[in-house]
């Protein structure tokens, strides 16, 4: 068999095809063994015979290993005689070197990854795969009928569908091998949002399931759209967009509104609410709606509710405790455990008689169990337009959710034979992937689908190695989807329910960490965003929560990337060519009479050289970039006769900041002050050429205002002119 490109491959030869003339085998097998010491190749001398031939060997290699580079794959390069071709043709065949793949398949294999890990599976992998599919599916598939039902406001087998073609989809074209995308909690409840206010404004009726799960596929489809343009577009550095404060503020409260929703049919008050129009209110309203309310609670849809939430919670705590000492643990399908014995006894003792809802009959809107419908077409204009925010929402939180999720589980190569070799994680890809999986999606009418931290650390634990566990959980959803379904028929609503609230409360839970390390490192500006965040989506409403999160955040950024970090530096007295922010530590530091020493230690482009003169003259009027315009002069102006900028850090210069920097030269010298760079780039470099365009070079006076160090600049401004200096030091400058 071909050995595949990337994964180690063991080939074994015998002694008698070893033992060919001992001038080309022996000799080539041994120069092969020396260089592949310094490339990771083992040689295993199995036995050598009685006059000390080459006997059995053994060896293994990778793709990338230099040493391979002079065998199979270069028995046609020039300069070879030809007997040294046959020697490395022979090497070659014994190793199972192929010839070096094309550049068309090498861009095929990563674009497309199931090109590389399909090659690399192995009969061992579907033992784990199977097991965690089987696990997940336990698991996941109750959880995405509840999505679907309690807070997509859809059918429930349209949950099923984001499992069945997202995952799938995602398998063949992800480049994290171990994550599995399914439904997630924010993503279907942004989804109900739409589709309540499409029955608010009389886009659609309540009753109206086909018309209802079209407009989730729609929202779903323009989210996979948003991914797939931005990963085409290389945005993929936009997961580090939103703050961390803004994403745990942000889930945070959609785990309040998901809790406060969930309890209205946690206690068999639907109707009541659906004459009140309370659906529709805010998270507080809603409370005080069931604080009112109370009194017409169903008694025995409580029992089952917030006992088969007592009971999760339990089973969830000692399974947390137990693991670590039994990981088979991880492989208890508890949920579906409960989820099973629930329609079992409500079957059996008859309670959807008794008031306690039930899901029902479970089947696709159309009649078909999967029914393709394209979602961008003409008549849905006007849900496009309504859901155009809250699709583009779904996919900024689904990326990062993503983002985090792969790399939490990409932690380099895994050992061979242990899994997948050379399938490198890229955000890029990924947007891709998750877009082109959500544009499949979106024509069956599914929910939104991401990577899961806990669903991908799930499947990791419990045996899963590549992405054919999701493959295996996709089938297994198939399956579910054409012949199970009418098992779940006696499932109690309230079941469901409360294992999303489970779900909501564990989007709660890891909130109280987050304000405790910000309030020890006194991070403020943070705990006012995630407070602002949660007490607008709980207080009024979740797009205005969304609103504001996702403003402050891109003020933020904003904010931090147009702000200047010039600093004025001291001398550290006794030490040569070294200096520190005088700003941070004003007190044992060495200053020079007429001298300000200027750092500049980012790049200069557009975005923060707005503000760098108004920055400058604070220096030179007050050493300091914090004091306050108002306050009167501090350094005087003879301090100022010689401006030395360190620009070791400006690894960029754009147009714009060219532009700005040449006018603070041609201020400085038409005031006379003398200005001097040092730790520059080299001249070949782009910011040095950008140097000679704008002028500042020859403004300033030549390269030789261009020094190696600070104290070189130094020793030049205590001569009369630059002249003098060069004349007795003729070795010095940088130019």
């Amino acid at each position: 068999m071909v050995p595949d490109e990337s994964t180690p491959l063991s080939h074994s030869f015998s002694a008698d095809q070893a033992a060919q003339p001992s001038r080309t085998r022996e000799g080539i097998l041994r120069r092969y063994t020396e260089q592949a010491s310094s490339a990771r190749i083992r040689v295993h001398d199995h036995a050598r015979d009685e006059d000390g031939h080459l006997g059995d060997h053994e060896f293994e290699y990778r793709e990338n290993d230099p040493a391979r580079q002079g065998f199979g794959e270069a028995t046609t390069a020039d300069g070879l005689s030809a007997e040294e071709r046959e020697d490395r043709t022979w090497v070659g065949n014994m190793l199972g070197f192929r010839r070096k793949l094309g550049p068309k398949y090498r861009y095929f294999a990563y674009y497309l990854p199931f090109l590389r890990w399909m090659s690399q599976y192995r009969l061992s992998y579907i033992r784990g795969d199977l097991v965690a599919a089987l696990t997940m599916a336990s698991l996941y598939i109750p959880m995405s009928l509840s999505y679907a039902a309690n807070l997509g406001h859809i059918p429930p087998i349209n949950g099923l569908y984001s499992i069945v073609f997202q995952a799938f989809i995602y398998a063949l074209l992800g480049s994290c091998t171990q994550m599995v995308v399914g439904p997630e909690a924010a993503g279907s409840l942004l989804v109900g949002s739409v589709v309540r206010r499409s029955v608010d404004g009389g886009l659609s009726g309540e009753e109206d399931d086909i018309l209802n799960a079209r407009i989730a596929g729609l929202v779903t489809g323009m989210a996979g759209a948003v991914f797939f343009l931005a990963g085409l577009a290389r945005l993929g550095f936009l997961d580090s967009v939103l703050s961390r404060s803004f994403l745990r503020g942000f889930i945070s409260a959609i785990g309040f509104v998901i809790l406060a929703d969930q309890l209205i049919a946690e206690m068999g008050l639907s109707r009541q609410a659906k004459a009140v129009h309370i659906s529709h209110e805010s998270s507080v309203e809603k409370l005080v709606f069931l604080v009112r309310n109370a009194h017409d609670a169903h008694g025995l849809t409580c029992a089952v509710a917030f006992g088969s939430f007592a009971i999760i919670m339990v089973l969830r705590e000692m399974k947390k405790r137990l693991q670590p000492r039994y990981p088979s643990v991880a492989y208890v399908p508890d949920r579906f455990i409960i989820v099973v014995l629930s329609a079992i006894i409500t079957w059996r003792c008859s309670w959807d008689q008794k008031g306690l809802e039930v899901l029902g009959k479970v089947e696709s809107s159309t009649g078909s169990p999967f029914s393709f419908h394209w979602p961008f077409i003409p008549t849905h204009m006007k849900h496009i337009r309504a859901a155009m925010a809250d699709s583009f929402l779904i996919a900024l939180l689904g990326f990062f959710e993503s983002t985090v999720a792969a790399k939490s589980l990409v932690a380099g190569d895994p050992k061979p034979g242990e899994g997948l070799q050379g399938i490198t994680l890229s955000a890029n890809r990924e947007l891709v992937a998750l877009g082109a999986a959500n544009l499949v999606g979106g024509c069956f009418s599914s929910l939104p689908a991401f990577g899961g931290y806990g669903r991908s650390k799930l499947n990791a634990a419990t045996g899963g190695r590549t992405p054919m566990s999701s493959i295996f959980f996709s089938l297994i959803t198939i399956i579910c989807v054409l012949f199970l379904m009418p098992y779940f028929y006696y499932l109690p609503k309230a079941v469901l329910s409360s294992m999303i609230s489970v779900v909501a409360y564990s989007l709660i839970e890891e909130a109280p960490h987050d304000i405790k390390f910000f309030l020890k490192v006194r991070g403020w500006s943070e705990l006012f965003m995630m407070f602002l965040i949660v007490a607008t989506t709980i207080f009024y409403s979740l797009g205005l929560g969304i609103a504001f999160g996702v403003g402050l955040s891109l003020l933020s950024v904003i904010r931090h990337s147009t702000k200047p970090r010039i600093q004025i530096l001291g001398k550290v007295p006794g030490k040569e060519n070294e200096f520190e922010n005088a700003e941070n530590c004003p007190h044992g530091l060495e200053f020079f009479d007429g001298c300000l020493i200027v750092k500049i230690p980012e790049p200069l482009t557009f975005a923060n050289t707005g503000d760098l003169k108004t920055r400058l003259t604070r220096l030179e009027l007050y050493g300091s970039t914090f004091a306050h315009p108002a306050l009167p002069r501090i350094r005087p102006s003879a301090s100022n006769q010689n401006i030395i900028f360190d620009i070791h850090g400006v690894t960029e210069l754009d147009g714009s900041g060219t532009q700005v920097l040449t006018e603070i030269v041609e201020n400085y010298v038409r005031r006379g002050v003398r200005v001097f760079f040092c730790r520059g780039p080299h001249a070949k470099s782009p910011v040095y050429r950008m140097f000679e365009r704008g002028g500042i070079i020859e403004t300033c006076g030549g390269t030789r205002h261009f020094v190696g160090t600070v104290d070189e600049a130094l020793r030049i401004t205590k001569m009369e002119s630059v002249t003098e200096y060069y004349r007795d030091n003729p070795e010095g400058g940088a130019g």
